[in-house]
């Protein structure tokens, strides 16, 4: 055996060894695919992947996502050994408060760690979103004399994984975009959690797989020969992405549990002892590694880091002769202000009525001519989200510049995926589909909030003013839904230019996601209200729209296309009455006590909301002594106006509920 192999051998058995440990200290974690996928850890990280431990973000590293986020002691394990930032004490604090080892691989806490996994399936996704990204900045930014991306994004998942719907999408929109840049190595060892996989699914992957578009090699998941062979040979391949499915015995190392299901948790923990005597590693001495496997990559990471250095020259070089391509990538990452982007947004005509979706489709154009790294996407609904960027075309294999992504009927992968962008960090994605299919791709977007990615979700079509679709097309409890997210930004803007607001703000934002909830029928300018006022106001999340001109008696909220509901009732009610635009809960209650304070006056308790969804989270705002004017059921099929209509979403109902109080 070539000693090279020998050492990424007995690495391979250390980093078993590493997991056994850490699992066995906390009591906690899964031990089945660090130890059953050892051998292809050793191979990535001890010669296939390009990367620098000491740059993690290097713009030409090659990416890899750990599908399988459970199996977290892996990639902790291996970004230990391969130099990154992670020392042994933080393997030894596995799961412990405050690690830099939390349970599943978190982006932002461990160095290396490409992509925020646990949810079975997203990691593929994300890892299609890399490889999208990739091929999108070597089209802008490679010329003929100087590459500076031709990076790989490589992929480990399980059968949980390739079970989940978001990773099937995601695997038929990669083959249908030929992203040939992505690989992805299936950890197959016949196992799932509760079962042996056969009692859940059956059919021949291999044929499956080159059915759909990819190219496919199955090899023995512990021949450390195969696994290199096979990707270089994906490495090398052009036209398709690459599947390699790695068959592995999993808890490999643990003889009572490997090969069964009792071998994905910690169960093959209580037998570490034997289990460490049985792979050669010295039973006085945890969390060993050999001298010669610290040796060993300690030179592997030297020959990675003057690969880099060779890059940096090109990147120099390539700066030099293309200083306005040069400026543009230096310029990912940076917030815009949203004041400079209202500032080259044209206002709209007093007289104009039109749904703020249709308003949306103007300012998309305004601020996209404004941001070059900006993209977008739509899940076969351009014709409806009109978020197209009319400038631009299509991304596809022939034009990988292009800036409008048609994602198919995969409302779930193309949220993850927008997500796998935004980790690589050069474009900034948007996306867009109704409203009420927000569901379908609600854990990325739960996954967004969690990993703070600037993901903007363009989602039309958002209340019963859907009108004649009926109940199934009516989002009336999504908007609430969405708010209780951390960290998830809701903005519903209630006229056009509140709509220029919303999109500025969003675009601001670069510490979250933010979703722009639009309407399908058309609405009023409100005049009343200073256009300055409207567009700058939603970057509070709440403003006053209409001032009192005598004694404060009542206040109103509203948002969306039901604030010109209240801006009626207050012609009414009298100058006593305060009309507050709500466009975003979350921003609003970022603010300052003093700031929420001057908005709603705690002094002042006759209090009226009104939006066409469920009612629950107004009465933070009206209390209990104020009224909510909501819609607690699903909707109606009829004409959107006689829907809101029906279900009491209308000026005399606010005025009858004011004078009520």
């Amino acid at each position: 055996m070539p000693l090279q192999t020998l050492i990424l051998s007995n690495a391979a058995n250390q980093a078993r060894g590493l997991a056994i440990d850490a699992v066995h200290k906390c009591s906690s974690g899964h031990l089945g695919l660090p130890l059953g996928a050892a051998e292809i850890g050793a191979v990535l990280f001890g010669s296939a992947l390009s990367f620098n431990p000491d740059a993690p973000r290097w713009l030409n590293r090659d990416r890899f996502v750990l599908s399988a986020g459970h199996g977290s002691m892996f990639i902790y394990s291996w970004l230990h050994l391969a130099g990154y930032d992670l020392p042994i004490e933080e393997v030894k604090n596995f799961r412990v408060l405050h690690s830099k080892t939390p349970g599943h691989p978190e982006f932002h806490e461990t160095p290396g760690v490409e992509c925020t996994t646990g949810p079975l399936g997203q990691g593929v996704a994300n890892a299609t979103g890399l490889a999208l990204s990739i091929q999108a900045a070597a089209a802008r930014f490679n010329t003929t004399e100087h590459t500076l991306f031709d990076s790989h994004v490589i992929a480990l998942a399980g059968d949980g994984c390739l079970q989940e719907g978001v990773a099937l999408e995601a695997i038929s929109f990669a083959a249908h975009q030929k992203l040939d840049n992505l690989i992805l190595i299936y950890d197959s060892n016949d196992v799932t959690l509760d079962a042996m996989a056969n009692k859940s699914q059956s059919g021949d992957d291999v044929k499956r797989f080159k059915a759909i578009g990819w190219d496919v090699q199955l090899i023995d998941g512990h021949d450390l020969l195969a696994i290199a062979k096979a990707i270089a040979k994906a490495k090398k391949a052009t036209g398709k992405p690459q599947l390699i499915i790695a068959k592995t015995i999993i808890g490999k190392g643990i003889p009572e549990v490997a090969g069964t299901s009792k071998g994905h948790g910690e169960g093959g923990a209580k037998f570490s002892d034997s289990a460490r005597a049985g792979l050669g590693l010295p039973a006085d001495q945890h969390f060993f590694v050999s001298d010669e496997v610290r040796n060993y990559f300690a030179g592997h990471k030297k020959k990675q880091i003057r690969a880099y250095k060779k890059w940096g020259k090109t990147y120099e070089a390539w700066k030099s002769a293309n200083p306005e391509k040069a400026a543009l990538l230096s310029s990912r990452g940076i917030a815009p202000v949203a004041a400079k982007l209202l500032e080259n947004t044209p206002l709209f005509p007093s007289d104009a009525k039109l749904a703020t979706r249709a308003a949306g489709q103007q300012v998309l154009q305004a601020v996209a001519a404004q941001l070059p790294l900006l993209i977008g996407g739509s899940a076969d609904l351009y014709g409806s989200t009109l978020n197209y960027i009319a400038s631009d075309k299509d991304f596809d294999e022939t034009n990988r510049a292009g800036r409008n992504i048609r994602f198919g009927i995969r409302e779930h992968a193309m949220a993850a995926i927008a997500n796998g962008v935004a980790y690589d960090g050069i474009f900034r994605p948007s996306v867009a589909t109704f409203l009420v299919f927000a569901d379908y791709s609600r854990p990325a977007m739960r996954l967004a909030a969690l990993a703070k990615l600037p993901v903007i979700y363009i989602y039309t079509h958002d209340s019963v003013g859907v009108g004649e679709d009926g109940p199934t097309h009516q989002p009336v409890e999504t908007v609430s839904g969405l708010r209780v997210i951390p960290g998830f930004d809701v903005i519903r803007p209630g006229d056009p230019e509140e709509t220029a607001g919303a999109y500025a703000a969003a675009l601001e934002r670069i510490d979250g996601p933010t979703l722009l909830s639009l309407s399908r029928q058309a609405i009023p300018l409100l005049n009343d209200i200073p256009v300055a006022t409207r567009r700058e106001g939603v970057a509070k999340g709440a403003y006053i729209a209409v001032k009192e001109t005598a004694e404060l008696t009542h206040i109103l909220l509203a948002s969306g296309s039901e604030l010109q509901y209240a801006v009626n009732a207050a012609k009414i009610l009298g100058a006593g009455v305060r009309v507050v635009s709500v466009p975003c809960f979350e921003r609003f209650n970022r603010q300052s006590c003093e700031y929420r304070e001057s908005v709603l006056p705690i002094a002042v308790r006759k209090r009226v909301a009104i939006e066409a969804g469920v009612t629950g989270l107004w009465y933070q705002y009206v209390g209990l002594d104020g009224k909510v004017i909501g819609i607690d059921r699903f909707g109606i099929s009829a004409p959107g106006a006689t829907v809101f209509k029906e279900l009491g979403i209308t000026t005399e109902a606010v005025v009858k509920a004011a004078q009520s109080l």
